[in-house]
């Protein structure tokens, strides 16, 4: 693929040199972050070389895929499965430790046999990521999601690399922000050598801020693979723990919601006749432990995973509590699968919700806040649907024991309607290159 001309207006030549200089500036405060992060996960400070794009050279070209943390690898991972089946050599990138032990942990045979490689992306200048690319010599490259990192996109450019936004979005209020700032990440969007994005209303932003390639995907998270053990063990750790009560997951929880949801939890189960039982998962796991203590002097009755169930999700006891704190990675599947219905963290917050699309998968209704605009594909054509329901805090407690909830034919219904996503991506990916 040839790439056209990028054309550099003066305020994006002003915003590329000011990113060149504060990433010297800052570069001892970014070793300094990354050193105490690695206090609590040692990850953080391993493998510094490949934060410098520090790689041994490889025998063939890669297709490149960068996925900042675990949310946007679970994404990627039936797109990279479908690279992986047409006998692609495959590299992918993280930021997090989260994002990178998720790779290792789902590709495990596959970096064994060398057809995938999960490494750090490098620290956004020229020079990390020369090496980077001239190690791995990708033939083109994916950043999911909503990833405008400008050292990476210009060193590709200077490379010849095609760089594509995948499964792309731009939400509304960063949109607007950005828009109407002088010097912004949108002035590099024209720098991708095309855009996959996951709805009309995505395409005409991209669009507006001059991209030309854009082709509507879709959401590439409805064709996540389900953990079909985790799905498994979840019937046997309901009956145990909940019996016959509602049982509620309370999903990627922010740390600006965690009082809201305790006092919330604390009213109901005083309060509400109807018995419920509550599955509380935090979104960081550096929250794992002021929520625990958070419930603690809220005087609720609850366990963590980690004390009551085993590597294999089962049930090492039967403590009589209300609420089931889960403190661990990588399992939200076994959560919502335990789950009557689930309500989406993020939304009662103005930093917006996150996805619906977990849930939904399991033929788990959502309820969400009103902060959805992170999320408004799939959020609005979900709650359009009656597949997902938009409430207030004030709100929420009888929206989560009400029976008027959608039945398992209209989810499946919303979800084939929705489906796609990693061929219209391969269709659109061919046809540019």
């Amino acid at each position: 693929m040839a790439l056209s001309p990028w054309k550099k207006p003066l305020r994006l030549r002003a915003f590329l040199v000011l990113w060149r200089v504060a990433w010297l500036l800052l570069m001892p405060v970014i070793l300094l972050y990354l050193w105490r992060r690695g206090r609590r996960d040692p990850l953080y400070r391993q493998r510094i070389g490949q934060r410098f794009g520090r790689h041994a050279a490889c025998n063939a070209p890669h297709v490149w895929i960068h996925a900042v943390s675990i949310g946007e690898l679970r994404s990627a991972v039936p797109l990279i499965r479908a690279f992986l089946d047409r006998g692609e050599q495959v590299v992918t990138t993280h930021f997090t430790p989260a994002g990178l032990r998720e790779a290792e942990k789902t590709f495990a045979p596959e970096i064994a046999s060398g057809r995938l490689s999960a490494v750090y992306v490098p620290f956004d200048y020229g020079l990390a990521f020369r090496r980077f690319l001239r190690a791995f010599r990708p033939r083109f490259g994916l950043v999911m999601e909503v990833e405008f990192w400008p050292g990476m996109i210009t060193a590709c450019r200077r490379a010849g690399v095609p760089l594509f936004l995948c499964n792309g979005q731009y939400p509304v209020k960063s949109y607007e922000r950005d828009r109407a700032r002088f010097l912004s990440p949108a002035l590099l969007v024209p720098g991708f050598a095309g855009v996959m994005v996951k709805s009309g209303a995505q395409a005409e932003r991209f669009r507006a801020l001059g991209q030309d390639n854009i082709a509507i995907t879709g959401e590439m998270r409805f064709e996540q693979p389900l953990p079909m053990p985790q799905l498994q063990a979840a019937g046997a750790a309901r009956d145990a723990l909940a019996g016959s009560r509602r049982v509620i997951t309370l999903t990627s929880v922010v740390e600006w919601e965690e009082d809201l949801f305790v006092d919330l939890i604390g009213e109901m189960l005083q309060t509400v006749s109807r018995k419920a039982f509550f599955i509380l998962v935090p979104r960081a796991p550096e929250r794992f432990g002021p929520m625990a203590e958070k419930l603690e002097q809220a005087g609720i009755a609850y366990a963590r995973r980690s004390d009551i169930l085993n590597d294999d999700l089962e049930l090492t006891g039967t403590p009589q509590i209300d609420v089931l704190l889960g403190d661990s990675l990588g399992e939200m599947y076994f959560y919502l699968a335990m789950g009557d219905l689930a309500v989406a963290g993020g939304g009662f917050n103005p930093r917006g919700s996150h996805n619906i699309i977990e849930p939904l998968s399991l033929g788990k209704p959502v309820l969400v806040g009103p902060e959805i605009w992170t999320i408004e594909y799939p959020a609005f054509a979900a709650i359009e649907a009656g597949v997902a329901r938009q409430v207030t805090t004030d709100a929420l407690p009888q929206a989560m024991l009400s029976d008027d909830l959608p039945t398992r034919a209209q989810i499946d219904a919303f979800l084939a309607d929705h489906a796609g996503a990693v061929e219209k991506t391969l269709t659109a990916l061919d046809r540019w290159l």
